[in-house]
């Protein structure tokens, strides 16, 4: 029962965390731009992308615990495993420090348009590689649980 948990905490973390992301970066925002206009939705996206942050935060926790307990006896999807993971905490980390560079650049005023363009799309690219690593998780997960599956269904039962 405890690995059910394990692995759905694990699934609904990353279909929330990575998921939100797809969704608000690929329907939200171009939406948003349509309707609200360039200036009001970038707005909402300095608010939301605190919260998708966050999600992250949190979203590490069950990833960490599956990494930490999952039974898999491979050597490289165990090692895999542990590089998405870093890869998504560096990147979330990166990812916290880049929004309050673009917050500041923003409430300031002090830096050009240009600048902040290309904090813009350091913060774009982050958020995609982060996207990859959450994709790579993902697919090394399964193959993870698999064996996982695998090796207590071979394992000697011991009886009473």
């Amino acid at each position: 029962m405890m690995t059910l948990l394990r692995r759905y905490l694990v699934l609904v973390a990353l279909m929330f965390w990575q998921g939100g992301f797809t969704f608000y970066a690929s329907v939200v925002v171009p939406v948003g731009q349509s309707v609200l206009g360039h200036p009001t939705q970038a707005e909402v996206t300095e608010r939301v992308t605190v919260y998708l942050n966050i999600a992250g935060l949190v979203s590490l926790l069950p990833l960490l615990w599956d990494n930490l307990v999952c039974a898999s006896s491979s050597a490289r999807i165990k090692l895999g495993r542990w590089l998405m993971w870093l890869g998504l905490a560096i990147t979330l980390a990166l990812l916290f420090w880049l929004h309050g560079q673009l917050v500041e650049m923003l409430t300031e005023r002090s830096s050009s348009a240009g600048s902040f363009r290309t904090g813009h799309r350091w913060y774009l690219w982050v958020s995609t590689v982060q996207w990859l690593f959450g994709i790579g998780y993902g697919l090394l997960a399964l193959l993870a649980w698999r064996e996982e599956d695998r090796l207590a269904h071979h394992s000697p039962k011991i009886s009473s």
